[in-house]
């Protein structure tokens, strides 16, 4: 699976920062047609995104279109220009049930095969974000072979139940857990919420880091400036690559001699660390860094 440690939320009617976006060497562009874009110009949006995925070189980043939800009387023309350009995926806005995803699905595999496109080729991604959604997690998460990625979107869930928003963000910590854990069960990934304040770089840094050690594969972002930051932090440093890869080794060689645990440099290694190596070496695999940080491929 790609990498997707920053996911850039870009309007969908506005061609100059898509323009923007395609030079900044992020991983996800997502193109909106939802809440990035005012009601009387999600025509433009439709339009301008056809354009944008059918004339634009966007590089090495994933091509994503995130339209209205399910139900919302706009899903249907939105889905319909994103997929005539082709894209890598669909995000879909304000998952409640598998029938959303199940939706989606369904129109994915009209076109491709109305278009003659590759089958499979175009993937899913949900954005959980109201209380209903984070109750049916496990009928989501488990919405079909397209389906690739859980959203997390502390915003619209604070709304929802009446919170109000804080920097620790305990007021939706149990929801974003509850994303990342499903996420893990399912073997889906999982991007974190929006640091909303684009000019305090100093906090994002934090709560990147933070999503990172909780687990989550990446973040949403909404300016061009929390690009590298954000993938800066979820992008596994050398020291970090080799004490895995030292993790890996030693277990290697304790298995081989009948041991499972093993004490490493004063500490306890078992089966939970080793996992944990492997799947920070995967990260380090999707970000394209094995062959800079010398990481066996």
């Amino acid at each position: 699976m790609r990498s997707r440690r920053a996911l850039l939320y870009v309007p969908g009617d506005d061609l100059h920062k898509i323009q923007k976006a395609i030079t900044l060497g992020v991983d996800c562009i997502c193109l909106d047609m939802e809440d990035g874009v005012a009601l009387n110009r999600k025509d433009a949006a439709r339009s301008t995104i056809v354009e944008a995925l059918r004339t634009l070189d966007f590089g090495g980043a994933e091509r994503l279109a995130r339209i209205n939800p399910v139900g919302s009387g706009l899903e249907g023309e939105d889905i319909a220009a994103a997929l005539a350009g082709r894209p890598d995926g669909i995000v879909i806005p304000k998952v409640e049930d598998r029938e959303h995803i199940a939706w989606v699905s369904d129109r994915i595999d009209r076109a491709e095969q109305g278009h003659g496109f590759q089958k499979g080729g175009i993937c899913s991604v949900a954005l959980v974000e109201t209380a209903r959604g984070i109750i049916h997690l496990d009928e989501i998460s488990s919405g079909g072979p397209r389906l690739q990625a859980l959203i997390f979107g502390a915003e619209d869930l604070a709304g929802d139940i009446g919170a109000q928003r804080s920097p620790e963000g305990w007021e939706v910590f149990f929801a974003r857990s509850a994303v990342l854990t499903y996420a893990a069960a399912y073997n889906l990934q999982s991007i974190d919420m929006v640091f909303i304040d684009f000019n305090d770089l100093e906090g994002l840094e934090k709560e990147a880091l933070q999503g990172a050690n909780m687990g989550f594969s990446g973040k949403q972002i909404i300016h061009p400036n929390q690009v590298k930051p954000v993938q800066d932090a979820f992008t596994p440093d050398q020291e970090a690559i080799t004490h895995a890869l030292d993790i890996l080794e030693a277990f290697n060689q304790h298995q081989g001699s009948g041991i499972g645990a093993f004490a490493m440099n004063g500490k306890m290694i078992d089966a939970p660390i080793v996992r944990a190596a492997e799947r920070l070496l995967e990260r380090a695999r999707a970000a394209g860094r094995a062959q800079i940080l010398g990481l066996p491929d």
